[in-house]
């Protein structure tokens, strides 16, 4: 293992992209050290086609703790950073991770009916952000997210959130399937936001523990998901334009879910 730059890549930067700031560590042996120790990486960047086995390593470790990787081209490490970053370089993401277990038992523990927001690969970060603020505003107990295809977890998604990201617990899953089942088997009814049904959300009783899933925004919600939902719903549309932006969306059911709540 190379621990020639190891002094050298302890080195945090953060992007210079005007779309985002980001802190990111880079090199080997400090990717290392933060991944054994759990640190919260919201991705991995690491060179294609290297034959480091120091990287082998990484990315094993990034499998046992479910940290998302990408494979890319040594250019684009190059345009992260202008120092020897050894073929990888990992975001640190600005929030923590729950586990989605913990929040279900801990909410009925209290006495209170779940209502969880599930996003099936909304990936742009604005969007993210927004649908963050307004479920906190809502009182939804999480966001659950699939570990690949969601928004990066940057401080623009922060910023976009209005802070909400640092209250509202965050629950990223390697994948939604087996989420949707444990929350099903948890007594949350499964509730898809979709226009494909006549069902107006109205019509849903959502005082229930619920789970709301929220498709991606050009394609929405995986057909693989769909078999997983209990009921589908949509918002209705009286306009010439066919759908909503995704956070909108989310608005509307999870305050129609509220005034249900509310009002008994």
């Amino acid at each position: 293992m190379e621990k020639r730059n190891f002094l050298k890549s302890l080195d945090v930067e953060h992007s210079s992209s005007s779309t985002q700031r980001s802190e990111f560590i880079f090199g080997i042996q400090p990717v290392i050290e933060a991944l054994r120790a759990q640190k919260e990486i919201d991705k991995l960047f690491i060179q294609q086609r290297s034959q480091s086995e120091a990287l082998y390593d990484i990315i094993n470790l990034a499998k046992e703790h479910h940290v998302p990787v990408q494979y890319v081209p040594i250019q684009k490490l190059n345009r992260m950073t202008s120092k020897n970053h050894q073929g990888v370089v990992a975001f640190i993401s600005p929030i923590f991770f729950s586990k989605l277990d913990h929040i279900v038992q801990s909410v009925f523990e209290k006495g209170e009916s779940p209502l969880l927001v599930v996003l099936d690969r909304v990936s742009d970060v604005r969007n993210f952000g927004a649908i963050a603020r307004t479920a906190e505003c809502a009182g939804a107990h999480a966001l659950v997210i699939p570990q690949k295809g969601s928004a990066q977890l940057n401080s623009d998604a922060v910023k976009t959130s209005s802070g909400a990201l640092h209250f509202i617990p965050v629950c990223r899953e390697v994948h939604l399937q087996p989420s949707l089942t444990y929350l099903q088997s948890s007594g949350l009814q499964i509730v898809a936001c979709t226009e494909k049904t006549d069902r107006l959300i109205y019509e849903l009783d959502l005082s229930l523990p619920t789970a709301i899933l929220i498709g991606s925004e050009g394609e929405g919600i995986t057909p693989e998901l769909e078999r997983y939902v209990d009921h589908r719903v949509r918002i209705p549309m009286f306009g010439r334009v066919s759908s909503l932006n995704a956070s909108v969306a989310t608005a509307i059911v999870l305050y129609e879910a509220v005034r249900q709540r509310t009002a008994r």
